[in-house]
């Protein structure tokens, strides 16, 4: 492999990976404050760096568009997963129908595995079928993306007035981040589709998505393994780290007063 191929792997890599670096679903204290302070606009501001750290509905972005070449074509899948999760972030929100976010992010690590698996051919190939309507499964795969936004969103104390001015601008948010991811992987893309190595290596980066998936998956579920406190803000201030200490400090606990009992 020659230095132009290394870096144009090297560069598809840190866009993939980089996100995963960002703490793409805790909302910190500094934000939450901020929330609370602050008006509409806080809201757009979270929902657009929410979408652009969050690793997971990048990389089903990513692997989306991977293969489209046509305007039409963008527009029509972009739009199908924007409806899909647009519809559950709103309504959710405002029935207050949540659930574990762990256990939620689980199946969208599932959804990148299931597109990289796609993009494989995998359904013909290992299956011996077509792959499913493309439109509907990511406008269903957006309907869980848009619930995962919704349980992070329902964190916030978001009040009864002015909520569904809040629910909007957050939403408003996150299509703004999509929009600055997508045009960054269709400029990425464009280009590297151009080189010969986009067909040498659109197999290992497909191959990648599905470990990424996979990696995505045990993560949350360790996480949702490992949390005390569904309803609290997450990596933020519910990290492995002090869940572990508070595992220590519980045994210890039960282990005095078991000693204390006997004595």
């Amino acid at each position: 492999m020659d230095f132009r191929k290394a870096r144009i792997v090297v560069g598809m890599l840190l866009l993939v990976l980089l996100p995963t670096l960002a703490m793409a679903h805790g909302i910190s204290e500094a934000d939450k404050q901020a929330m609370l302070d602050g008006g509409y606009i806080r809201y757009v501001w979270l929902g657009a760096t929410h979408m652009l750290t969050g690793y997971d509905h990048l990389l089903f972005i990513f692997g989306v568009i991977f293969f489209l070449t046509g305007f039409r074509d963008i527009v029509k899948y972009i739009t199908a997963f924007t409806l899909g999760h647009s519809i559950t972030l709103v309504f959710a929100t405002v029935y207050g129908i949540s659930a574990n976010y762990f256990l939620v992010d689980a199946v969208i690590a599932l959804s990148v595995c299931y597109k990289g698996f796609d993009n494989l051919d995998g359904f013909n190939r290992y299956l011996g079928r077509p792959s499913p309507n493309l439109v509907l499964v990511i406008f269903g795969f957006g309907l869980i993306h848009g619930f995962g936004l919704s349980t992070r969103l329902q964190q916030l104390p978001l009040g009864d007035s002015g909520l569904i001015g809040r629910i909007l601008s957050f939403n408003v948010g996150v299509e703004i981040g999509q929009i600055i991811a997508l045009a960054i992987m269709l400029l990425v893309i464009s280009s590297w589709r151009r080189t010969r190595s986009f067909a040498q290596f659109s197999t290992v980066s497909n191959g990648g998505l599905i470990a990424a998936g996979v990696f995505l998956f045990f993560m949350q579920m360790h996480g949702f393994g490992h949390t005390t406190d569904p309803d609290s803000f997450g990596f933020s201030t519910d990290n492995h780290y002090h869940e572990h200490k508070q595992m220590e400090q519980d045994i210890l606990n039960q282990q005095r007063t078991l000693r204390e009992s006997i004595d």
